[in-house]
């Protein structure tokens, strides 16, 4: 198994009482509330929370794009992962994801992940995401036409990354009379693909088809929904006429690890709650607009997305498994259970969440990577080989 650390990188210093004024940290919180000396502090805390994740032992680093709110400073997560080509050295860079399809242009992203690829000499993931809701909102983009301009967005940069230029790309959406990306990717055919989604059974259907096979990255879910989705993802692929392999499946989830599962409760609380009840807190409207979702994908998705809710406790969090927390035995014990239930070949822990303090974070991540790391790597080894 492969065991990534997540960023956020969340504006920490939010106002916890904005909902006296404002409905959300979403879009219209005003950014004269963003204070510029204090973002300074926190992207390169976060970068340095990231660089430890390497030393300690992840295999890889993920960041990822959100526009205009406190929940996730990262409008451009290729920054980021820039900033990390260089200061790391093992560690692979998963962009989870960049939203292709929110722009006019493309292959300005292709270009830079092409870029990446070759500084890290092939360190690269790319994860292609929609984007959620609010995006749409904050960019000013059509949710009718989400689904379509991702798709055709996906096939003009796979061909920009895969055949020889120049060549043109006629679509509805994009219409490029030279297409002829410099630099290529080191990798080949391309740097692998990721597709996180909290559960759409179009965008599991899609990326399991058999010309594509992308890893499934199941984002923030109970552990029952978790179960069902993954299980979706094995039989859609099952559908199309082969049978998934682990390196296809992957589960994100927020972690807390301190010495005993008391403590580690009572140090995650205030700042697990804070993330999943104010920093993770958006009206319906913005989150699901009209046409971004199909009937049956949201009924699913609200059936089994009981984090979308913002009367969470630590106890409920801990109770419906959202979040990993306790003691390294604990969480140890639970993941390597979780990997016999699902067969996931990565997961993605995102160490830090919220208000939660440098010093906590770094303690959780120390700990995670001397106790737990060791016992989760060698999980599935065997079946990855035979891949």
């Amino acid at each position: 198994m492969e065991v990534f650390s997540f960023h956020l990188m969340p504006y920490a210093y939010l106002d916890l009482d904005y909902g006296k004024a404002h409905k959300s940290p979403w879009v219209t919180y005003p950014n004269s509330n963003f204070d510029p000396a204090r973002g300074h502090e926190l992207y390169n805390r976060y970068l340095d929370e990231l660089e430890f994740s390497e030393a300690v032992g992840f295999d890889g680093l993920c960041i990822n794009e959100h526009h205009q709110n406190a929940y996730g400073l990262m409008p451009s997560p290729v920054v980021m992962a820039a900033a990390l080509a260089r200061r790391t050295r093992t560690a692979k860079l998963a962009i989870l994801g960049n939203a292709f399809n929110l722009r006019e242009h493309p292959l300005t992203l292709a270009e830079e992940h092409a870029m990446l690829d070759c500084i890290t000499g092939g360190r690269l993931i790319t994860g292609m995401v929609r984007g959620i809701g609010m995006e749409y909102f904050s960019l000013g983009a059509n949710p009718t036409l989400s689904h379509e301009r991702f798709h055709e967005a996906h096939d003009l940069v796979i061909q920009a990354w895969t055949r020889p230029g120049p060549f043109a790309f006629e679509g509805k959406h994009y219409h490029f009379e030279y297409v002829n990306v410099w630099p290529r990717p080191y990798q080949k055919p391309h740097p692998p693909i990721w597709i996180p989604s909290l559960g759409s059974g179009e965008t599991i259907a899609w990326a399991s088809h058999p010309s594509r096979k992308y890893t499934y990255v199941q984002t923030f879910s109970p552990y029952k929904a978790v179960l069902r989705f993954l299980k979706a993802y094995r039989e859609a692929a099952l559908h199309h006429g082969y049978t998934a392999t682990p390196r296809q499946i992957a589960w994100c989830a927020p972690i807390y690890v301190a010495e005993t599962d008391a403590r580690a409760r009572d140090e995650a609380a205030v700042h697990a709650e804070n993330f999943f009840n104010r920093f993770l807190s958006f009206t319906r409207e913005m989150g699901m607009p009209p046409g971004y979702m199909t009937l049956p994908s949201m009924k699913n998705l609200m059936r089994h997305k009981s984090s979308l809710k913002n009367d969470h406790t630590i106890d409920s969090l801990i109770g419906e498994e959202v979040i990993l927390c306790g003691s390294p035995d604990t969480v140890r014990r639970k993941l390597i259970q979780y990997h016999k239930d699902v067969d996931f070949g990565t997961l993605v822990l995102m160490p830090q969440f919220g208000t939660l303090p440098h010093d906590l974070t770094m303690r959780s991540i120390a700990l995670i990577g001397h106790e737990i790391l060791p016992a989760l790597k060698p999980l599935g080894l065997r079946a990855a080989a035979a891949e």
